[in-house]
């Protein structure tokens, strides 16, 4: 054998050799485990039915109107309170001389008959631009038969009955003859707070 074959042998297995030893060091016992995790949020979805809670004609001083609707909670999440905005535009034939039909429509009361409870108790509709009163506050029982105030419970509604009244204020109302008044209520449904979980 000549010296590069015996040469080009030793080398061999010297790499021979140290590829055993070197395989041998890296050897160990191993496991693995996963975890995985998943966030959904959940959702509010508040309606009314009837989206037109009340259409009248031919109104005269004097008149009362007493409607019901009801406010539901399509989502996956309790509803904490539901807050009423009001708006209203005023159209008609003439000058009203600044006097708001407003003024003289008044709201006797609302009534959230799943609540037993008022939150709206004689207000116009020209005051109630400045409330935003929570229509499910709670009911009379409140701190008596439990927590104060109320909830709308994912998947359930509550009924609520509003009687609406042409103040007949004793003077001179001519100047509303043929006016009306477009009247938006925005119910905004809000969460209860966080907890932990």
């Amino acid at each position: 054998m000549g010296l590069k074959k015996k040469l080009g042998l030793g080398v061999a297995s010297a790499a021979l050799g140290l590829s055993l030893v070197g395989g041998g060091t890296f050897a160990y016992f191993s496991d693995t485990a996963e975890a995985s995790g998943s966030f959904a949020a959940g959702t509010l979805d508040l309606s009314a039915d009837p989206t037109t809670v009340i259409g009248v004609d031919n109104l005269k001083p004097g008149d009362t109107m007493l409607r019901s609707f009801d406010l539901a909670n399509g989502g996956t999440l309790d509803i904490a309170s539901i807050n009423l905005d009001t708006d209203y535009t005023v159209s008609g034939a003439g000058n009203n001389g600044g006097d708001d039909f407003g003024d003289h429509i008044r709201v006797n009361f609302l009534l959230n008959a799943d609540k037993v409870d008022a939150p709206i108790y004689s207000t116009t509709l020209a005051d109630l631009k400045d409330m935003s009163p929570d229509v499910i506050e709670g009911n009379i029982f409140s701190g008596w038969l439990g927590e104060r105030g109320g909830k709308l419970a994912a998947g359930t509604s509550d009924t609520l009955y509003v009687q609406y009244e042409f103040v007949d204020d004793g003077e001179d109302q001519n100047h509303f003859q043929g006016d009306s008044l477009s009247l938006e209520w925005t119910f905004e449904g809000m969460q209860d707070d966080g907890e932990a979980r």
